[in-house]
């Protein structure tokens, strides 16, 4: 049987199979090209908001017109801003605040090798499955004052009814709720992540000393879950200063002005007001906020990462 040569002819690319060095030199620009498109589709709104905030300009009045920092002035003396500069925070910390302590409770519970664990982990995520304005429209139906279930519950248990939502008094603590109850899971999640990466060898020499729990967990357990922590409060304090969503699905802002914060104020004037120039300082305020807030707490985490590690 006659065997076929094979020459360097065999290995040769086709002609047609080579790109051209054009496509070869514009491969980079071309892989960028989609984030590129993405980065613009971000900035021009920002720029387009910024400029008009130096303006007069409403939806019924188009007055382009250069004024400087009058809206920024007018914001500022405005006698609501620093109620929603407080509603904002008191939001954000006190959510972020609840989530963190009961995602590490949770995540400390389910630390463990079990069936129950294993299944809890799994339906865990469901809260944040479902759309927040759907899980705020369910909420908001179960804290209706004469048909909802939640005070009925509360009766059960000897504890008296409450307005939730429709009253200032409680307004804050219904639409805290519901974050919790939707993101405590993300919390939980991230610490269990961080638990379950730990060396075993110092945990195990501590069980052998005799070390109780509480040391264990605040020599060993929280120094090395600093780095984890920080990343739950990077991502859901970031995300509870400009919530809007839950608070506006619950009530609008209400009752009266009482959860008016940032984005409701900004959304209010600008939208509902239709004064637009007006409305925009608040919301380019809240970009800078959470922009100078986010480096500090990730310089933070980038020194608490090196400190877990050892390194200093």
């Amino acid at each position: 049987m006659a065997t076929k040569q094979v020459s360097a002819t065999d290995f040769a690319v086709p002609e047609e199979v080579v790109k051209p060095p054009w496509l070869v030199r514009m491969r980079p620009f071309l892989i960028a090209l989609p984030a590129l498109l993405i980065l613009i589709g971000i900035l021009y709104p920002f720029v387009v908001g910024v400029a008009y905030s130096f303006t007069a300009y409403a939806f019924t009045r188009p007055n382009t017109a250069f004024v400087g920092l009058r809206q920024y002035q007018r914001m500022v003396e405005d006698s609501d801003f620093l109620y929603s500069t407080f509603i904002t925070l008191a939001y954000a910390i006190s959510a972020t605040g609840v989530q963190l302590l009961l995602g590490l409770i949770v995540a400390t519970l389910l630390n463990r090798d079990s069936r129950i664990a294993k299944i809890l982990q799994t339906t865990l995520i469901f809260p944040m499955m479902v759309a927040p304005v759907i899980s705020t429209l369910i909420w908001k139906m179960m804290m209706q004052p004469s048909v909802g279930i939640l005070n009925p519950m509360l009766n059960a248990i000897g504890l008296p009814s409450l307005q939730w939502a429709a009253v200032p008094e409680t307004a804050l603590f219904s639409v805290v709720l519901v974050d919790v109850w939707m993101y405590t899971p993300f919390a939980a999640l991230i610490l269990l992540a961080g638990l379950r990466s730990f060396p075993q060898g110092p945990f195990e020499a501590a069980r052998v000393d005799g070390a109780s729990f509480w040391f264990t967990f605040r020599n060993l357990t929280l120094p090395m879950l600093t780095p984890f922590i920080l990343i739950v409060i990077i991502f859901r304090f970031m995300d509870s200063l400009k919530m809007f969503d839950i608070i506006f699905a619950m009530t609008e802002g209400g009752p009266g002005s009482t959860l008016m914060t940032y984005q409701l104020t900004a959304y209010r004037t600008s939208i509902q007001f239709q004064r637009l120039a007006q409305g925009l300082p608040y919301a380019i305020v809240l970009y800078f906020v959470i922009y100078f807030v986010s480096q500090y707490l990730v310089k933070w985490w980038g020194r608490a990462q090196r400190r877990a590690a050892g390194y200093s």
